[in-house]
């Protein structure tokens, strides 16, 4: 296999400049990805203004597949697939399961979930309607919801689903100006400020889950180490079974809560 081309000195400088850390990666990435020499002169304007590369190329590697992104739709995480891994973990071996992702985004890890689980009914909903639109662009017809977490929801779910994946905004209101600019400038407030605490979104979602849950179904929330265990104590005031899942490679950090 042949190697891939250096990119143009001049091209890494610029990245390099804006502050892009890796920027010979990146130049690389959009010399590939640009049909003109003028889009790549607009692609190269655009990161270095600072938007998040994912939006500038259009997509984003995650859990193995390449997911569309859209500009201004949050851009899934690295750290996202430990709640996949887990979430298939339980899945795993269900006759004809149900999983649905809240504040899904562009669809990421319920693309992801389909992709790992034959025989899967995945759905997604969103409260922003650019994500929706790019989610559909990612999954399924029929399978992304527009609407505020449960109420977009199908009613012919309530009851039926094995796993709610929820990735919802956490990040605390004061803490919003300390976010990388390409986040805090690029991607939708909503899908970011979690208020106060940063758990304003995680609690509704907790408060309302049973109802959606199989018996035995579980609902994965990700978070951060130092919320984990106030998430916990509202799992457990919800009668879901808090259960704490870390991983140091990915450095994240998942709620997972079990119905009774």
């Amino acid at each position: 296999m042949s190697e891939r081309p250096a990119p143009p000195p001049q091209l890494v400088t610029r990245l390099r400049a804006a502050g892009c850390v890796f920027a010979e990666d990146e130049a690389t990435l959009l010399v590939e990805e640009a049909r003109s020499p003028d889009e790549l002169a607009a692609m190269v304007a655009r990161r270095v203004a600072g938007e998040p590369l994912e939006q500038v190329v259009g997509w984003a590697e995650f859990c193995g597949l390449r997911v569309v992104v859209a500009p201004g739709v949050f851009v899934p995480r690295r750290r996202t697939e430990l709640m996949v891994r887990e979430a298939a973990a339980v899945l795993d071996g269900l006759g004809h399961p149900v999983a649905v992702d809240l504040c899904c985004g562009c669809g990421a890890v319920a693309a992801a979930l389909l992709d790992a689980l034959a025989g899967l009914e995945v759905h997604a909903c969103d409260i922003d309607p650019a994500a929706v639109a790019c989610a559909r662009r990612n999954l399924p017809a029929g399978r992304v919801h527009h609407g505020d977490l449960f109420d977009a929801l199908p009613a012919r779910l309530r009851g039926r689903v094995d796993v709610l994946t929820a990735n919802t905004p956490y990040v605390p209101t004061g803490a919003i100006a300390t976010m990388p600019p390409e986040a805090r400038d690029h991607e939708p407030m909503v899908a970011l400020d979690g208020g106060p605490d940063g758990l304003d979104v995680a609690r509704r979602v907790a408060a309302a889950a049973s109802s959606w849950l199989t018996a035995g179904g579980s609902l994965l929330v990700e978070t951060s180490q130092p919320q984990a265990p106030v998430l916990a104590e509202v799992f457990a005031d919800h009668r879901l079974a808090p259960r704490v899942v870390t991983s140091r490679e990915l450095d994240a950090t998942v709620l997972v809560g079990r119905s009774p």
